[in-house]
């Protein structure tokens, strides 16, 4: 089965059942099994077994999983096996919590380089990063080779600031802006909006 034919929907749990058998894993265990897992992450065991099915046979019946050895396969399917370079635009609380956070490392990330627009940003230190002006971003990043970016900016800049990171050959945006973006096929956009959250969450409230 190729990229294509997986759907998105199994994709989006593998980074969930990769974060949880790094708990398991520092608990120092060796094994688990899709029971146990699913457990730990609130989906069904016939789900998890037949998620990683797509991918291959990790584990064997009556035995479980190598914690170890399905921790490298997902990494090497997810392609975290490797670190990723990734922009930050928008140096605003979000965007000052992300260009410090320093939790990105270990999962296969490490912010590289950050941009705003604001003259009083630009120049200055947010951690130990120089804020580089927006007008750089097609330059700077085609130069880093970075291709993921992380969009820090308000609703009403996003689309322009995502056309430049295109443009500069970025092809998977992590989205904070509470607008949707309209990009070709090729560029993957993941959006992130805590209001959704609440407000799905608000749904089972009395």
């Amino acid at each position: 089965m190729n990229k294509q034919e997986i759907p998105d929907i199994i994709i989006s749990r593998l980074p969930i059942y990769l974060r949880a058998l790094r708990h398991i894993q520092g608990e120092g265990k060796l094994i688990t099994s899709s029971q146990e897992l699913g457990a730990s992450v609130g989906i069904s065991a016939a789900q998890i077994r037949k998620d990683l099915s797509q991918f291959g046979e990790f584990g064997k019946q009556g035995t479980g999983y190598d914690i170890t050895f399905l921790i490298d396969q997902l990494r090497e399917i997810l392609k975290v096996e490797r670190v990723w370079n990734v922009a930050v635009v928008g140096m605003g609380d979000m965007g000052h919590a992300l260009a410090r956070y320093q939790g990105f490392s270990d999962r296969g990330f490490r912010v590289a380089i950050v941009f705003d627009n604001d003259p009083a940003k630009i120049g200055g230190q947010v951690g130990h990063f120089v804020v580089r002006d927006t007008k750089e971003i097609v330059t700077a990043i085609r130069k880093s080779g970075i291709k993921v970016a992380m969009l820090c900016v308000p609703a009403a800049a996003a689309q322009e600031v995502t056309n430049l990171l295109m443009e500069a050959g970025v092809k998977a945006i992590l989205n904070y802006a509470p607008i949707s973006l309209s990009v070709p096929a090729g560029v993957r956009v993941q959006y992130l909006d805590p209001s959704i959250g609440l407000q799905r969450m608000t749904y089972y409230l009395d």
